[in-house]
């Protein structure tokens, strides 16, 4: 595991954008598994950027998204698909062919789910996984449970997850009950699993996911054992590792 420290969002997205960046250079049709929230809005302006100054380019990747709302269609200006076309594809030459996002309008979800892990199968895994964390410990919708579930999955969304999404909503109210999340699998299968964080509230949280026990009540402590991982996170993200685990820490 690698902690690159940043002084604030800016940096923490820079250094993410850096590494994202570095695996489609090597690998020009590498598969990219991304993550929506507001956590990668900097590090995909940056690749956006660069893509426009021809540094980089998307035009062979295929991505795989991690989640999506159940009942929101991809025209919903709060659908996962939705803060994907703004946030980067419209904005690269990503061919929108290649990029895979569950449905949420799939009628029978046990199908959908199927089809989903079957699209990551056929790609033959994922060579960067992006990831945020939310308050409780959730990477993609696994919340804390009494498993780690494998496979793509619906889950019910905990109190806490909706009141962390609300902001992006009206009202609370029409934040959606119900998520397809990508299981553990998959991620604990990539090549590179790259963890974006900033702001004091997810101190707690990394420093418990990264330096505690391995559970799912943590769900985030499973990229413990990951392959190869590369955390970025802010000042504040990291102030709790910073005081108990300096030596952990990449300048």
């Amino acid at each position: 595991m690698r902690i690159l420290y940043a002084e604030d969002y800016e940096g923490m997205s820079f250094n993410a954008a850096k590494v994202m960046a570095s695996v489609i250079i090597n690998k020009p049709d590498a598969v990219l598994g991304l993550a929506t929230g507001s956590s990668p809005v900097g590090m995909y302006e940056d690749l956006a950027d660069w893509y426009r100054k021809g540094i980089i380019s998307f035009r062979q990747c295929r991505s795989v998204n991690l989640d999506e709302y159940v009942g929101l269609s991809p025209e919903h200006n709060m659908s996962y698909a939705y803060f994907m076309r703004e946030n980067l594809f419209k904005n690269v030459d990503i061919d929108m062919k290649n990029v895979n996002i569950p449905s949420g309008l799939a009628e029978d979800g046990d199908a959908e789910c199927a089809r989903y892990d079957a699209v990551i199968d056929s790609l033959g895994g994922i060579d960067i996984q992006l990831l945020g964390i939310g308050n409780n410990g959730h990477i993609g919708f696994n919340e804390p449970a009494d498993h780690f579930p494998l496979g793509t999955h619906r889950v019910t969304l905990t109190d806490s997850t909706i009141d962390a999404n609300k902001r992006f909503f009206a009202s609370r109210d029409d934040v959606p009950r119900f998520a397809y999340t990508m299981g553990i699998k998959p991620i604990m299968q990539a090549k590179k699993v790259l963890l974006v964080a900033s702001g004091e509230g997810k101190a707690e949280i990394l420093e418990k996911a990264f330096f505690g026990p391995v559970t799912p009540e943590v769900p985030a402590s499973i990229l413990q054992m990951a392959e190869d991982l590369v955390v970025c996170a802010d000042r504040a993200a990291l102030s709790v590792i910073m005081k108990k685990h300096p030596e952990c820490v990449e300048k």
